[in-house]
């Protein structure tokens, strides 16, 4: 990967909180360039989803800069983000339960409905697993079956970016594994992902870079691989982030 290459997202000195004069973020700042797998890890409290939710429009901003291909971006809502090429899978009630597979799916794409039949093609392409069961209810599906409707629903409106939270959550040790493979299998198909985890290890397995958030600063950054084999990161993080 270039590192020349203008990030697709960039985010600078982001300052954010959900309360008044409480910050959960202060100062972090990422950025993903075209194609990336980007893990974002650290301790709880870290502040690595209110990151994502900060991205994604959803926890004020109250300095900093979020950027869009060069745009700024910064303080939008989900609605105009998603226009713009933004997709998020939050972690918990990710899916509506009382509507179909193919239901969950059509509310993803229900900006643009004309490109309905090709983004479900995609789709399935890369899920094969709901292929067969469109008419089933959401609600009747196990969590890794819902995570993958989730994911499925995000890609229908065909994001430049893909915002994950914490996509193994509360899986068991199998399905956590599928979690991953799927996390890759829409990277490699040229989404550019930003992937908040807590099983440190296997994300770092997977990512191209990823950024440690300690206290809502980006506290060090690397390539997976460089993050795995650090001694300091080793010792403060991965110690107690996963197995």
């Amino acid at each position: 990967m270039p590192e020349t290459q203008s990030p697709v997202i960039s985010v600078e000195n982001l300052v954010a909180g959900y309360l008044p004069g409480v910050n959960i973020l202060n100062g972090c700042s990422i950025e993903a360039r075209q194609g990336e797998l980007i893990g974002i890890i650290g301790p709880n409290g870290a502040g690595k989803s209110t990151l994502l939710k900060a991205i994604f429009g959803q926890v004020k901003v109250r300095d900093g800069r979020i950027s869009l291909n060069g745009d700024d971006i910064t303080g939008l809502k989900a609605n105009k983000l998603v226009e713009r090429g933004v997709g998020m899978v939050p972690q918990n009630n990710n899916v509506f339960p009382s509507l179909t597979i193919e239901e969950n799916l059509q509310m993803g794409i229900y900006q643009q409905p004309k490109h309905y039949a090709e983004r479900l093609e995609f789709v399935v392409g890369l899920f094969d697993e709901l292929k067969k069961r469109l008419k089933q209810r959401a609600g009747s599906l196990s969590g890794g079956e819902r995570q993958m409707v989730a994911m499925g629903r995000a890609l229908m409106m065909n994001p430049k970016v893909l915002l994950l939270d914490e996509p193994s959550a509360g899986l068991s040790p199998v399905r956590q594994d599928e979690a991953f493979i799927r996390v890759s299998e829409i990277n490699k198909a040229g989404v550019t992902t930003i992937m908040v985890e807590q099983n440190a290890r296997r994300c770092l397995q997977i990512c191209d870079r990823a950024y440690v958030l300690d206290q809502g600063v980006d506290a060090y950054t690397g390539t997976g691989r460089d993050l795995l084999n650090d001694p300091k990161v080793i010792s403060l993080y991965l110690g107690t982030l996963g197995t």
